[in-house]
């Protein structure tokens, strides 16, 4: 197989795996989930599977287009990248897990601006790379709305 099919294969793989991993992992915590008051923009849950999805796949091309790169910006950018996974990974455990939904909250903003810093990243490395990381921000700020208001409601 051509070295930069490989690549992106692999580039796309890694996010799908931390989700697929972090999914099994915070499967117990779901049950209670369904328990609590949920708001009212709440979309149905065979919507985020699909959601995330898609989002992990543009995640894993956005992170090959910058890897491929040969700007000097690259190894800074995909820091930023991995820091921004790990805490998107981290946000499942605490949320559905441990149940502790004000420290999700906390840990969502967080990931929040650690994606904004890596979109300016990416863009200064390759604008298409960055534009692709646009639905991830906005879900995520969706996301922190709906956590917002389960700690409103629960």
């Amino acid at each position: 197989m051509n070295k930069k099919i490989t690549t992106l294969l692999v580039s796309i793989l890694i996010p799908l795996a931390v989700g697929q991993i972090s999914a099994m992992l915070t499967q117990n915590g779901l049950s209670s989930f369904s328990q609590i008051n949920m708001p009212a923009l709440m979309p149905p849950f065979f919507i985020f599977p699909i959601v995330w999805t898609i989002l992990y796949i543009l995640m894993g091309i956005s992170s090959y287009i910058v890897f491929a790169s040969h700007s000097h910006y690259k190894k800074s950018a995909l820091q930023w990248y991995f820091v921004q996974l790990f805490l998107n990974f981290m946000w499942s455990i605490i949320f559905f897990n441990l149940q502790n939904y004000l420290a999700s909250f906390i840990l969502l903003l967080v990931l929040i601006a650690c994606i904004i810093i890596m979109i300016v990243q990416f863009y200064r490395v390759k604008p298409i790379a960055a534009y692709l990381q646009i639905p991830y921000l906005l879900w995520c700020i969706f996301a922190a709305y709906l956590n917002f208001q389960i700690i409103i409601l629960n």
